[in-house]
């Protein structure tokens, strides 16, 4: 069973998004794409507080995955959800790890490994 991972930060939510973004372009990863979910939900008449999906990662790390296992695409690029808790923001991820139990991957349990110290390094930068 997969449970995310959650860390509270220091700052609100624009900050923690805004610290979030820039530790994962300083690490040259690229970020191919934002969701927003509270403008989603505005844009149907409904009230949501700041939340968000950063979608990310590096090619070179994730396309031997799914040249393994293409089913693990679905799991790809990478993410962390922000979302606004009162004056702070929270982050939160799945552990990449817990894809070798469901994908056929097991000869990559090192990139899952360094995949689950990077999303961890990121979330504590950007939690401040």
């Amino acid at each position: 069973m997969r449970s995310v991972l959650v860390t509270q930060s220091k700052s609100g939510y624009a900050e923690t998004a805004r610290r979030l973004i820039g530790a994962i372009t300083s690490r040259g990863l690229t970020v191919f794409g934002q969701i927003d979910h509270a403008a989603a939900a505005r844009d149907a008449g409904l009230e949501l507080a700041a939340e968000g999906v950063v979608l990310f990662g590096n090619p070179r790390a994730g396309t031997p995955l799914m040249q393994s296992d293409p089913r693990i695409g679905i799991e790809l690029p990478l993410r962390i959800l922000v979302w606004e808790d009162g004056d702070s923001a929270l982050l939160g991820y799945n552990d990449p790890r817990e894809l070798a139990a469901r994908y056929d991957v097991k000869p990559h349990h090192a990139t899952l490994e360094t995949m689950s110290t990077l999303l961890a390094a990121l979330v504590t930068e950007a939690a401040g």
